[in-house]
């Protein structure tokens, strides 16, 4: 049975994965382990030892506590949240895209959308 934290950090390294467009495979190559352990580190079927975290935080452009980010209500629900936006692959492409954007740009675009979203 996973530990509720396991799962949350699993969580945690799945999507910063999927925001920097890296796949499971490459994530493994770089910390120098098979793509299947990346696989049931996401899940939260095996847990992260804190030297491979460390080495996956670096790998991913982030510090070691960005994976507990949240961990408080993740104890509070137990199951996974309802709408999860960024568990859904879309709006994880559609951010990467906006922010692919050039700043000047992208804030016009971000007003437009609220507009629009005002607007519906």
């Amino acid at each position: 049975m996973k530990h509720p934290v396991d799962a949350h950090v699993g969580k945690r390294i799945r999507h910063r994965r999927w925001m920097v467009g890296m796949t499971q495979q490459q994530l493994a190559d770089s910390v120098g382990i098979k793509f299947q352990q990346i696989q049931k580190y996401e899940t939260g079927m095996n847990r992260v030892s804190a030297s491979r975290l460390w080495d996956i935080a670096e790998t991913l452009g982030v510090n070691i506590g960005f994976f507990f980010e949240g961990i408080d209500e993740a104890r509070e629900t137990p199951t996974s949240v309802e709408g999860d936006i960024l568990a859904d692959k879309e709006a994880l492409e559609l951010v990467r895209s906006y922010y692919a954007i050039p700043e000047a740009q992208r804030r016009r675009l971000f007003d437009l959308a609220r507009v629009l979203s005002d607007a519906a």
